[in-house]
């Protein structure tokens, strides 16, 4: 809930517009980390049938982690299967797992129960302690956040000195054959470049130890299961408003088609993976 604000002076000239303009900003960005929420929360229950992707591409992430660490957070743990990986390969540490959405952490409850705290929040304002944690896991979930550089500041804040964040995070290009087939651009996420997450980092205090930049492609038979495979892992919000017909269907698996290779319909994930550390 966004705080009211409670004016007891008379508005100087322009102070009036620029409060407007901040609770504009504020409503916005509470109505987006919904619409996010709720689109997740929708998909928990089938998850991780269809997050392919996301595991193979956690896999490269989960090979960069440290030896040991023993204050984790899971940044977006979604059902927990990361969680539960950290919590067997530290079995000692203590391990918060952090999502956006409450319908993912339920699942997580569900199949591992509350060895784990399961804590609701947002990446960019993380609802721990300053210095609390010496290692953080987050596979493809920061891209979700509009402002890179709270995120970035917010892993600052918890970081112990000499503590650790491994991340993957999508780049532009995520989904192109989408937005190609669909002819709606618009849809895509809009996530960062390369550079201004280097510049977001920089500028939190934090620095960068490692950082890989590739481009993971996956195929599917048809659009069908394409659409499933995003709309089945959350990544896919309702637009208001919108109307499919049959003849956009028709239209849109004909422009797919022409992308069409030997293994299938492509789907590609343009894939930053980072280590960084808080310095001592």
């Amino acid at each position: 809930m966004i705080e009211q604000t409670v004016l007891t002076q008379p508005l100087g000239e322009g102070v009036g517009e620029e409060l407007s303009k901040g609770l504009s900003k504020q409503l916005c960005e509470a109505n987006w980390q919904a619409r996010v929420a709720h689109a997740f929360s929708r998909a928990a229950p089938r998850y991780d049938a269809l997050a392919t992707a996301q595991r193979q591409i956690g896999e490269g992430l989960w090979n960069t982690l440290p030896a040991s660490a023993s204050r984790i957070v899971d940044i977006g743990c979604g059902t927990g299967y990361w969680t539960q990986r950290l919590a067997e390969r530290y079995p000692a540490a203590q391990l918060v797992g952090l999502d956006i959405a409450p319908g993912m952490l339920e699942q997580a409850r569900q199949r591992y129960g509350e060895g784990i705290h399961w804590q609701q929040g947002d990446a960019a304002a993380l609802p721990l302690s300053e210095r609390s944690v010496n290692l953080v896991f987050s596979n493809l979930a920061v891209q979700w956040c509009r402002d890179i550089g709270a995120v970035m500041k917010a892993l600052y804040r918890v970081l112990e000195p000499g503590g650790h964040a491994h991340i993957t995070t999508l780049l532009p290009g995520t989904l192109t054959e989408i937005a190609f087939a669909w002819q709606r651009p618009e849809a895509l996420l809009q996530t960062p470049d390369q550079i201004s997450v280097a510049v977001a980092i920089a500028e939190s205090g934090l620095t960068i130890n490692r950082q890989t930049a590739n481009v993971e492609h996956y195929y599917y038979p048809d659009l069908n299961a394409v659409m499933a495979s995003i709309k089945g892992v959350g990544a896919q919000l309702a637009r208001p408003q919108a109307h499919i017909t049959r003849r956009d269907i028709a239209a849109a698996k004909a422009r797919y088609e022409q992308l069409r290779q030997s293994e299938g319909l492509p789907v590609s994930y343009h894939c930053l993976t980072l280590t960084l550390e808080k310095p001592q």
